[in-house]
C-alpha cells in the first residue's frame, strides 16, 4: 500500500446537498471510492479537518470547512522519465512534464506526480501547479513558488492572459495532404463531461471552447500541426483535432469517428500521445515584463 506524502484537500460546499455527516458528503462526491475506504481512512486518523482535528464516520457536515485526507493506492506505478526545469524564481517555476506523469495526484499516483517530484527536489514544500496539463501530454508546467503571490499568477490562467503553443501529430488522407499545408482552422464547440466520467464530448450549444490550429507539414502519412487554446477545457485540443477528422496520434480516447473505445490497458511507453505543450507566454504580473518559455523538445514526422 502506498500513501500519498501530503493530503489532498477539499472544501464543503455552502449549500448542504442533503447528507448529515462529512462521510455521507464524501461518498457522494466521489462516487467510485468504496464506502469502506472512507469509514477505514477515519479509523485510521487519515482524514481531518484544517486545525487537524479529527472526522470520524459521525462528524456532522460544517459548510465551507476544509477536509484533510490521504489518498491510498494499492501499486503505484513509477514512471521512468525525468522531467526538466527550466527557469526558477521567487514566484515561480517551469518544468517540463514528460509523457505519462501526472502533473498532481490521481487516479493510482499519490506520490510519483511532477508537483511531488519537484517539492522533493526543490525542497519547497508549498510548490503549486497553476494549471494542468493531461498525463499523457508532454510540455511545460508553471508552478506557484510563493504564497504571497500565488493569486497573482492564478490571475493571469483565469482572465486567459496566458498565450499557449502546442505541437500536434495526427495521421492525414492521403488525398487530402496536398491541401493542408499553412491552412488554419478556428475551432469553437460545446464540451461538456461523457461516460465514462473521464471522457469528454462535444454537445450542440453555446460554445465554451475555442482553439485555433494550422497544418505546417506532412509526410505520405502524417501531418504535423501547431495548436494555439484560446480557452482551457479539459481534453479541449484532443477534442478538436478529432472534431477536424484528425485524432492526435497515439490517443487512445478520441480515435477517428465511428471507432469504439478500447478497454483500458497499460501504458506504452514506445507509443506516447503526439501532443507537446511547447511554449508559455504573458506579461508578468509582479514585474510588468514579457516572459516566455519554451521547450527544446519537438514533434517530428
Amino acid at each position: 500500500m502506498v500513501m500519498s506524502e501530503k493530503p489532498s484537500k477539499l472544501s464543503l460546499p455552502q449549500t448542504n446537498p442533503g447528507v448529515a455527516t462529512v462521510l455521507e458528503y464524501l461518498i457522494i462526491k466521489f462516487p467510485y471510492i468504496d464506502i469502506q475506504v472512507w469509514q477505514q481512512r477515519m479509523t485510521d486518523g487519515k482524514v481531518h479537518w484544517h486545525d487537524g482535528s479529527l472526522i470520524t464516520a459521525q462528524t456532522l457536515f460544517q459548510p465551507q470547512q476544509r477536509v484533510y485526507y490521504y489518498r491510498e493506492v494499492q501499486n503505484e506505478p513509477l514512471i521512468p522519465f525525468e522531467e526538466i526545469v527550466l527557469f526558477q524564481d521567487e514566484h515561480i517555476l517551469v518544468a517540463y512534464k514528460p509523457h505519462f506523469l501526472p502533473v498532481t495526484p490521481g487516479g493510482m499516483y499519490v506520490n510519483e506526480c511532477l508537483q511531488n517530484r519537484l517539492r522533493r527536489h526543490t525542497g519547497i514544500e508549498n510548490l503549486q501547479a497553476l494549471h494542468r496539463l493531461d498525463r499523457v501530454t508532454a510540455g511545460l508546467v508553471m508552478f506557484s513558488t510563493n504564497l504571497d503571490t500565488r493569486h497573482d499568477y492564478h490571475h493571469l490562467f483565469e482572465t486567459r492572459q496566458i498565450h499557449k503553443k502546442y505541437q500536434a501529430i495526427a495521421g492525414i488522407d492521403d488525398s487530402l495532404k496536398k491541401d493542408l499545408v499553412s491552412k488554419e482552422w478556428e475551432v469553437k464547440n460545446r464540451i461538456v463531461q461523457s461516460e465514462p466520467r473521464f471522457l469528454m464530448k462535444v454537445i450542440e450549444g453555446e460554445a465554451n471552447s475555442h482553439s485555433v490550429i494550422r497544418c505546417e507539414q506532412h509526410t505520405d502519412q502524417k501531418a504535423l500541426f501547431t495548436l494555439f487554446p484560446v480557452t482551457g477545457k479539459t481534453h479541449q485540443l484532443r477534442l478538436h483535432m478529432q472534431t477536424l477528422g484528425w485524432p492526435i496520434l497515439n490517443d487512445k480516447y478520441y480515435l477517428p469517428l465511428g471507432a469504439e473505445l478500447q478497454p483500458e490497458s497499460v501504458d506504452n511507453y514506445e507509443a506516447p500521445l503526439q501532443l507537446l505543450a511547447k511554449e508559455l507566454s504573458f506579461i508578468d504580473p509582479i514585474t510588468q515584463q514579457p516572459k516566455h518559455f519554451s521547450c527544446d523538445n519537438n514533434l517530428t514526422l
